[in-house]
């Protein structure tokens, strides 16, 4: 018979792929929209601000288990999720302006080797040689994924650094969330989460004089759709996932994203998929696989040896 941790743990690692799949849907929209690259940001965590609330009211129960952080570390670990994914959208909508869409999701998709560095440092998740190769892996499919349309200019140079650091926020990000999930409901991280960012990214989007109103349905209905579809299904997705799962182990299922963005690019831009990028897909799901293996191994262990993430 499954156990109890093995059942949460596979429930997690399935929501985890259904919000990697949502959230491969961002770029595209992105791409369609004629708006600020901030401005998008900012009405994507605005409009998902409801929902977000409602969530919160409907899952206020903490984890099993939990050890609730007293005084202003509490309310400092619910507000920085939102503060690392406002520096993660700011970047990289920056970024996906001046560089290719190839090259600025490459780069961003390098976030495991952050986020592993991170786990081990902070929560110290041991490093197995399996998870290694399956990291490998899926950074190496991500990247022959994104090889056919990578080129390397000096003009896009500050596009790319834009890329790479998008990389480190959303590592940041992603360590953050695991930590408030130790203590937090999903729909509480996600409710803290988009009212913390949709301020700051408001007032970066003024700050380089953006248009702040859409202009017609069509820009409102991306709007609507990152911030429910990409937002609230995608992120809240890894934020209840990485309540199951440890952070590093997400990381890599989160590198699902790449190939839902690459078949999105196709079917609703002509974006040519070559053999070579068929072969990094499957490279990334063979590194997700063999983390999913790993995640369900930790959770088979007797409970004190597991990872104790809530």
């Amino acid at each position: 018979m499954t156990s109890a941790p093995d059942k949460s743990v596979t429930l997690g690692l399935i929501v985890l792929v259904l919000g990697a799949v949502s959230i491969g849907l961002a770029a595209p929209l992105v791409k369609l929209s004629d708006m600020g690259p901030q401005t998008i940001g900012f009405w994507r965590m605005a409009i998902a601000i409801p929902a977000a609330l409602i969530w919160m009211l409907l899952d206020r129960n903490p984890p099993a288990n939990a050890q609730t952080p007293s005084g202003l570390k509490r309310w400092l670990y619910l507000a920085l999720p939102g503060l690392l994914f406002a520096g993660d959208l700011a970047f990289w909508h920056a970024g996906i302006k001046i560089t290719t869409a190839a090259n600025a999701t490459f780069l961003a998709n390098l976030q495991p080797v952050f986020v592993v560095l991170g786990a081990w440092l902070i929560f110290g998740e041991t490093i197995t040689k399996r998870f290694m190769i399956a990291a490998v892996l899926a950074v190496v499919g991500a990247a022959i994924l994104s090889s056919a349309n990578i080129s390397i200019a000096p003009e896009r140079l500050p596009g790319d650094i834009l890329s790479m650091m998008t990389a480190v926020w959303y590592a940041g990000y992603i360590l953050a969330v695991r930590q408030a999930r130790a203590f937090a409901s999903t729909g509480t991280v996600i409710a803290w989460t988009t009212l913390v960012s949709a301020p700051v990214l408001l007032l970066v989007a003024i700050g380089f004089g953006e248009t702040l109103i859409p202009p017609n349905l069509t820009e409102w209905g991306i709007l609507v759709a990152l911030a429910l579809g990409v937002q609230i299904v995608g992120q809240g997705g890894v934020a209840f996932g990485l309540g199951r799962v440890p952070a590093q182990i997400a990381s890599l299922v989160i590198l699902i994203q790449p190939i839902v963005a690459a078949l999105a690019g196709w079917l609703m831009f002509g974006e040519a998929l070559i053999a070579i990028q068929f072969f990094g897909a499957g490279l990334v799901l063979a590194g997700v696989y063999l983390a999913q293996r790993r995640a369900r191994a930790v959770a088979s262990r007797p409970l004190a040896d597991t990872d104790k993430g809530g």
